[in-house]
């Protein structure tokens, strides 16, 4: 049996799921907070979007290793 192709890219995958699961825990804490107190939107809105922002740069960083190691 040949493997054709990168086995970069299975890791890659691999690391994509988990950054969806972060992206969902971030935001089901979001959602799960402004539903218990609705007047902490504006606290937790910009630290849901930082949290997404990390995680999301943390999934691209490992796409740009994925494809050039």
């Amino acid at each position: 049996m040949e493997i054709i192709g990168n086995v970069n890219m299975i890791g890659y995958g691999l690391a994509a799921i988990g950054s969806a699961l972060g992206v969902g825990l971030v935001f089901m804490a979001y959602i799960n907070g402004v539903a218990r107190q609705p007047e902490a939107q504006r606290v937790l809105q910009p630290i849901a979007i930082l949290g997404f922002a990390v995680i999301e740069a943390l999934a691209i960083l490992g796409l740009v290793f994925a494809i050039f190691l």
